[in-house]
């Protein structure tokens, strides 16, 4: 029995500390030897190191219960970077007020600032810039569904 993205989501979902704790991704590599196990938590406030290495020591556990102690694997818990695009309704929550770069299924992005979080979207105030004008302000709606890659923009102003 091989490791799989779905048996260590199911076991990294079942070690969460905190009830506010999430998990953003399980990627497991196709390397048969010894593969790599990567799992990416988070937080509505954020997460520790303390809490990673929680569900890292419980994520350990299960996999030795499940498959033995001689299971050969690296197992990394962390929380995603800043690079890495949101996925998760409470991952754009932490974010509201933040400006993102949104990719959307029909191929088109749009640019603002996150303004609000329902349960089937989110609400952007669309940054519309024209040549030799002042940037416009346009609300709007973005349904979860339509969102291929959304990204939190970092500025250093």
């Amino acid at each position: 029995m091989a490791l799989t993205a779905k048996t260590i989501r199911t076991m990294a979902e079942a070690s969460l500390p905190e009830s506010d704790l999430f998990i953003v991704d399980v990627a497991v590599s196709d390397t048969p030897v010894r593969p790599k196990v990567t799992v990416l938590a988070d937080g509505e406030n954020g997460i520790s190191i303390d809490q990673c290495a929680t569900i890292s020591r419980r994520i350990n556990k299960r996999i030795e219960e499940e498959f033995g102690p001689d299971m050969a694997y690296v197992l990394e818990v962390s929380s995603p970077g800043v690079d890495f695009p949101l996925t998760q309704p409470q991952q754009f929550k932490r974010h509201t007020g933040r400006n993102l770069k949104i990719k959307l299924q029909d191929g088109s992005e749009k640019t603002g600032k996150l303004e609000e979080v329902t349960d089937t979207g989110i609400n952007l105030l669309e940054e519309i810039k024209q040549k030799g004008k002042k940037a416009t302000y346009v609300p709007v709606q973005i349904p979860f569904g339509e969102i291929v890659k959304a990204n939190v923009v970092i500025s250093f102003k």
